[in-house]
């Protein structure tokens, strides 16, 4: 496992892996993103997992919300396993199911497929390799998008871990208060100001317990 020190991560070396997160949703973000949280169902909810909010509605949020084990769904990707998702979201989108594919090997790319988030200590998990860190809350930042929505990306510090553990981590899940995550976009890396850039590459994480055919049916019900 190779965390560099530098901003670039994605699906490519843990280091490297660790710059590329999620506001790559950016362009894209409302939506060819098939999924949305349990909690996104009344319109306040949906609006603002739409990216509409208002200031006022933006609190902080703990490591509390993103607690638990996870697993990317890349692998899922790459095996076929979210082809029907694919073909779902051709069914009323603007590109076919290959394209729709293509786009998300890029959005999903990433060689850490677990992470594991137990107080304040991440685990990155790639193959057999392992890092961990000690992580505290480093604010948030609010991000435009070109569509003229907006995202909220909650950022945390590296206080002390193994020095190949990335110094940053950025959540994105569409939620700007403190709940329960369902799934997460997470950028990570030691340039804090460059991984708020990365608007192409966001490794996207689901519990690790739930099967790739539980994951293909939250996708598509959402």
């Amino acid at each position: 496992m190779n965390f560099p020190h530098s901003r670039r991560m994605g699906g490519i070396a843990l280091g490297a892996l660790l710059a590329l997160g999620q506001p790559a949703l950016a362009e894209d973000k409302s939506h060819d993103h098939a999924h949305e949280h349990e909690h996104a169902h009344d319109a306040d909810s949906k609006r603002i997992y739409d990216g509409y909010f208002e200031d006022h509605e933006i609190q902080t949020r703990s490591l509390e919300d993103w607690q638990g084990d996870w697993q990317s769904v890349y692998p899922l990707l790459t095996d076929g396993t979210l082809a029907p998702v694919m073909e779902h979201k051709a069914e009323s989108g603007s590109k076919t199911a290959e394209e729709y594919t293509a786009y998300y090997e890029i959005g999903y790319k990433t060689d850490v497929d677990r992470i594991e988030i137990s107080g304040d200590v991440f685990t990155f998990h790639s193959g057999d390799q392992a890092v961990s860190g000690h992580y505290a809350s480093d604010g948030y930042e609010v991000l435009t998008y070109a569509k003229g929505n907006r995202g909220v990306r909650y950022i945390f510090e590296k206080i002390e871990g193994d020095a190949e553990a990335p110094q940053f981590v950025q959540f994105s899940d569409h939620a700007v208060a403190p709940t329960d995550a369902g799934h997460f976009h997470l950028y990570w890396g030691d340039d804090r100001a460059a991984l708020l850039e990365e608007v192409t590459n966001w490794p996207t994480y689901y519990p690790a317990e739930l099967s790739g055919a539980e994951i293909v049916d939250e996708m598509i019900s959402h």
